[in-house]
C-alpha cells in the first residue's frame, strides 16, 4: 500500500513540470523583448534628425521586417537590409508644402497623410542614410495605394 502511495506522488510530482514552471518566467521574459524590439524596429526616428521634404515630396520610413522567420529562423543583418532597400511599403513621416496641390492632377485629393503605410515601387526615391536605417524622399506621384497593416503584405522571408 505504501509503494503505491509512494508511486502516485512521484507521478504528480514528476520533473517535466517543475522544469517547465522554472521556464516560465523567463520565456515570458523572451517574449516581452521580443515584443520591445518590434516596438523600436518600426519607430519613427527622431523628427530633429529627418530631413524636411520641400516641394511636393513626401518622406517615408521603409517597413523593416522581423529579424525572426515564423519558423524560429534568425535571419542575418545583412539579409534584413537588403529586404529593406527592396521594401515597397513605409510610414509616411512628413509632406512638403506643395504635395497633391494640384488640384487638376489630383481631383479626389492627396492620396495619403503623415502616419499612413504606403505602397511604393521598389526602388522609387532617394535612399538616405540615417542613424539606424535609411528614409525614402518620394515624389507624391510615387506612391503607390496606402494599407492599413504591413504585416499583412507578403514579404520575401
Amino acid at each position: 500500500m505504501k509503494t503505491q502511495e509512494t508511486l502516485s506522488e512521484s507521478t504528480k510530482t514528476s520533473e517535466v513540470p517543475k522544469i517547465k514552471l522554472a521556464l516560465e518566467p523567463e520565456l515570458k521574459k523572451a517574449a516581452k523583448e521580443e515584443a520591445v524590439k518590434e516596438a523600436k524596429r518600426n519607430k519613427p526616428p527622431e523628427k530633429n534628425k529627418l530631413p524636411i521634404p520641400t516641394g511636393w515630396r513626401i518622406l517615408v520610413l521603409p517597413f523593416q521586417m522581423k529579424e525572426k522567420t515564423r519558423g524560429g529562423v534568425i535571419l542575418a543583418e545583412t539579409v534584413i537590409e537588403r529586404q529593406q532597400v527592396a521594401s515597397q511599403c513605409g510610414l509616411v513621416l512628413a509632406m512638403g508644402p506643395d504635395c497633391y496641390r494640384d488640384y487638376k492632377r489630383y481631383k479626389q485629393g492627396p492620396w495619403c497623410k503623415i502616419g499612413d503605410w504606403v505602397l511604393f515601387a521598389r526602388y522609387a526615391g532617394s535612399r538616405i542614410k540615417i542613424e539606424g536605417g535609411e528614409v525614402r524622399m518620394l515624389n507624391d506621384d510615387e506612391v503607390l495605394a496606402t494599407v492599413k497593416n504591413p504585416e499583412d503584405l507578403l514579404h520575401e522571408y
